[in-house]
């Protein structure tokens, strides 16, 4: 590699660490809690306390379970109904139109064996904080597409940290950490090492991190394409009530999809179905194909097949994308590993961060001003 070359991938490293660091390092942050979500909202009791009915006792119609969570509901009707993995529950998203806001809808979750309310979802706390604050920084859609920018930018900054590290490290053994150097030295060995042991994990998490904060997009786009083009023969038709049977209508897209089994279920009229359907999104039963989905659209006034398919290729993208973002493929171990790696990126940070804030403090011959000069080191984050 020419010295031009290098320092062509130094100055592209430089800036796009300098400016996708301080972001990157609220990401890792906020995103080592949010690995342990579902351990941390059963220690601090967010789930509520439940005791499940034992093993082999029979399930309600669902259709019973939709009337007694509109009767809880008055004047609301349904947009989505969903399903606990691990207990027997229902739960039902009930708002005042199709179109209501986050802030207007209300989650309830019904025994699937008694149709009695569980108690509510504790609302807020330090745990929806830190997820508002990771995903899209209280700014809605606007701040999730500029965290998905900085993830871009972080990207280039872990490539030009790769390309700049080999010619580095060409004069010492790999992975060496020079501790009878000065404390500068030594950070800057370990920024490296830590960098390059996590730069693969990295890559991964910071490309679905910017992968997931294109959900809107991304579903606007299958409901342009493929979403219109299942439902186009009810092109013109008026918008359809939920008047066929939601029980049937299940029923009837599981016989469709042998094998799978519901994850959730969206009434007409709400983002992730049609104004004439039941849009109801199976998936299957090994931890990958789970989080691969398949909407089988029922008519809403018929209880008829209308259309199943899969969802394209880009959509599929991003349902895997986030459970791969935080872990969830792998149980507690993985998420184990996911946690330490995330820590080990924490230190890349902070001590690049501090490489770089020194380096006007060292004196002209320290060894680590003259790298940081020719090469700074910074490296991103998730």
């Amino acid at each position: 590699m020419t010295r031009n070359t290098v320092r062509v991938w130094s100055v592209v490293h430089k800036w796009t660490s300098l400016i996708s660091t301080a972001f990157m390092l609220m990401l890792c942050i906020t995103g080592l809690p949010l690995i342990f979500h579902e351990e941390i909202d059963e220690a601090l009791g967010t789930h509520g306390v439940y005791e499940a009915p034992p093993l082999g006792t029979p399930t309600l119609s669902l259709d019973t379970m939709l009337a007694n969570a509109l009767a809880a509901r008055e004047g609301e009707i349904p947009l989505y109904l969903s399903f606990d993995e691990d207990r027997p529950v229902v739960n039902f998203t009930t708002g005042p139109t199709p179109a209501a806001t986050a802030d207007e809808m209300h989650f309830a979750g019904f025994d699937w064996t008694s149709g009695s309310a569980l108690p509510p979802f504790p609302e807020g706390g330090v745990m929806h904080f830190i997820l508002h604050l990771h995903v899209d920084m209280f700014m809605g859609l606007p701040g999730m597409l500029f965290l998905g920018f900085m993830g871009l930018v972080a990207f280039a900054a872990i490539v030009s940290g790769v390309v700049l590290y080999a010619p580095f490290m060409r004069k010492l053994d790999f992975g060496v950490v020079r501790v009878s150097r000065s404390s500068r030295v030594k950070w800057l060995d370990y920024h490296n090492l830590m960098g390059v042991v996590t730069v693969a994990w990295l890559s991964v998490v910071t490309l679905t991190g910017t992968i997931n904060t294109l959900s809107t997009p991304i579903i606007q786009l299958w409901q342009a394409d493929q979403l219109s083009e299942m439902t186009a023969p009810y092109k013109g038709l008026p918008p359809a009530r939920a008047e066929a049977s939601i029980q049937e209508a299940v029923d009837t897209a599981l016989a469709a999809a042998p094998g799978m089994r519901v994850q959730f279920v969206a009434f007409p009229g709400v983002a992730y179905s049609t104004e004439h359907h039941y849009a109801v999104f199976m998936q299957g039963a090994t931890p990958l194909t789970k989080h691969l989905l398949t909407p089988a659209l029922i008519d809403a006034r018929t209880g008829e097949l209308s259309a199943i398919r899969p969802m394209p290729w880009y959509a599929q993208a991003l349902l895997l994308s986030g459970p791969l973002h935080f872990g969830d493929y792998g149980g507690l171990p993985l998420k184990i590993l996911w946690a330490l790696l995330d820590i080990a990126t924490i230190i890349v940070l902070a001590s690049g961060l501090y490489l770089w804030l020194s380096r006007r403090r060292a004196p002209a011959t320290d060894p680590v001003v003259a790298q940081l000069r020719d090469r700074p080191v910074l490296a991103p984050a998730e």
